[in-house]
């Protein structure tokens, strides 16, 4: 590419054009920054061209693009800001011209044992805010014009954009990965409860910090818990990761939810300073038969009766989480839980419009809910929420309902054939069992008969690589009648005296029989309620 005589106004244009050729507007951000490195390092007549853009804590500029030393980038340089050659420039947000290079002037090493002897460097800036730093280096003795500086403030302008798209692409994506990964896919399968969700970002572009959670503690408890972080884009998805995975561990250690949220209150203020959110955590005793909740500013939820009696829970809210020191202890209510019973939870986004105020949109939420399958109550509350019009803020909505008895005759369960999988399976008994009518003596005997049967699947159907033990029963005429079932070939017993838990199993119930075939063994088994 041509150089030109620095004295012209002629000159002096070809050299803008040069820069901000209209051909670059196609190219991908990367490409771009690449192609402009060059054509300033070649319009200028310089041997280097860099460009180093500020980290996310904003002290420090790191090496993005280069073109001459493009180990600069390689290295991972990073420069603080106010120092050196580069962070005085981002400092001052003026440009700066060197004609000596050495560990006085300059924090980067890679320079001066590269052997370069003159740097001029302009300031990044895009809508106000510092991006970063552009400069160019030669490798003989060089005073850079003012017009060269001109020429470099015109690529810094391009290269500002071009950065603060990709900066703002990139938060995008990463943002919008971070929340598909973390909301649940699949909500996990509570026998008794039917679960739904849902999620709508904001047409106000990129992603926000709402999250939802549902699991199950070793204990037989059931948490769920729904939020939204103060803010938007990576920023905020960040932090809600991070609250997401701290309300779980700190769930393991404490059966109160106010508890939870006073230990996730102190992660924000001492982890995330300048990060707030809202949330509702409730815990679920293995029952079902009781829910205990703690709201942290949030929203308070919806619970519809079996009898389509719906209303707003009136609970006691405490401040946020990060929102500085709590004047009191923070308070769990427990509400009784019914069967047909529907909770819903969600975030602001569904009942806050320009158009529509709070308490006006919580009426009509109000009105909208029914108990009934959680999916079709998402559905409805969506649907006259939400309708077609466009919402700024993301929605996350989830709907929580214990089923009425008369869905709960069948309890199908299918579990990896693995010891853990047996406290999974004697919770879901004792929460199952009681609700078709079984006394405490049935559960007990059923406990020992299902569980013995289910161990000697876990022990003797499989190899190392383990596989599936499927559990399904029913209640019916007074009775509990179902099968266990593998499909494994079954090992001998090991040790002496083996044998015994199936002439218990055969004494607990009023009729247990086993049929192996080519596809798996199946235990058989009826028992009466109440007889014994």
């Amino acid at each position: 590419m041509p150089k030109f005589d620095s004295g012209s106004a002629t000159d002096r244009l070809h050299r803008i054009e040069v820069v901000t050729d209209a051909a670059l507007a196609h190219l991908e951000v990367e490409r771009l920054l690449e192609e402009l490195l060059k054509r300033v390092r070649d319009l200028l007549g310089a041997d280097t061209s860099t460009v180093l853009l500020l980290d996310a804590s904003g002290h420090h500029l790191v090496a993005t693009a280069a073109s001459g030393i493009e180990e600069e980038v390689r290295q991972g340089t990073r420069v603080r800001l106010g120092e050196g050659f580069a962070g005085t420039i981002a400092a001052s947000r003026e440009p700066v011209v060197l004609d000596q290079v050495d560990e006085t002037t300059v924090v980067n090493p890679i320079l001066w044992n590269r052997g370069i002897r003159s740097l001029a460097g302009v300031p990044l800036i895009a809508g106000g805010d510092l991006l970063g730093v552009l400069h160019v280096g030669s490798l003989t003795p060089r005073r850079f014009s003012e017009e060269d500086v001109d020429v470099l403030r015109v690529a810094a302008d391009r290269i500002a954009l071009a950065a603060r798209h990709r900066i703002t692409d990139a938060d995008t994506v990463a943002a919008s990965a971070l929340q598909r990964t973390l909301l649940p896919g699949d909500l996990p399968t509570i026998p008794g409860l039917d679960l739904a969700a849902r999620y709508s970002p904001g047409e106000a572009g990129g992603v926000s910090g709402d999250w939802y959670d549902v699991f199950k503690l070793p204990s037989g408890w059931l948490c769920a818990t729904i939020g939204d972080v103060v803010g938007r884009g990576l920023p905020a998805a960040t932090v809600m990761a991070r609250l997401r995975t701290a309300t779980r561990s700190y769930a393991l250690d404490s059966a109160d939810p106010a508890e939870v949220l006073t230990k996730l209150d102190r992660h924000v203020r001492h982890f995330e300073p300048d990060m707030m959110a809202t949330v509702s955590y409730a815990m679920w005793e293995p029952s079902l038969a009781r829910m205990h909740i703690s709201l942290a500013g949030h929203l308070n939820p919806v619970v519809a009766s079996e009898k389509d009696a719906t209303d707003l829970l009136e609970l006691p809210v405490d401040p946020p989480v990060g929102a500085g020191s709590v004047p009191r202890p923070r308070r769990t209510t427990t509400i009784d839980v019914p069967p047909g019973t529907t909770v819903l939870f969600y975030t602001d986004g569904l009942v806050e419009r320009r158009t529509r105020n709070l308490d006006d949109g919580l009426a009509t939420l109000r009105d909208s809910v029914r108990s009934g399958p959680a999916d079709r109550t998402c559905s409805e509350v969506m649907l006259k929420l939400v309708g077609n019009d466009p919402t700024d803020d993301d929605i996350a909505v989830l709907a929580l309902r214990r089923r009425p008895a008369e869905e709960q005759l069948e309890l199908t369960l299918t579990l990896d054939a693995q010891p853990e999988a047996l406290a999974e399976l004697r919770t879901s008994l004792r929460r199952w069992l009681p609700t078709v009518g079984a006394n405490e003596d049935d559960v007990a005997d059923l406990l020992v008969v299902i569980g013995e049967a289910s161990a000697n699947v876990i022990e003797h159907a499989y190899g190392p690589l383990g596989g599936k033990l499927e559990l399904r029963l029913r209640a019916t005429d007074g009775h509990i009648e179902g099968t266990i079932r593998d499909e494994g070939k079954w090992r001998s017993p090991r040790g002496a005296n083996r044998g015994r838990g199936t002439q218990l199993m055969r004494e607990l119930t009023d009729d247990l029989h086993i049929d192996y075939d080519e596809h798996g063994t199946t235990v058989y088994l009826r028992r009466a309620m109440g007889a014994r």
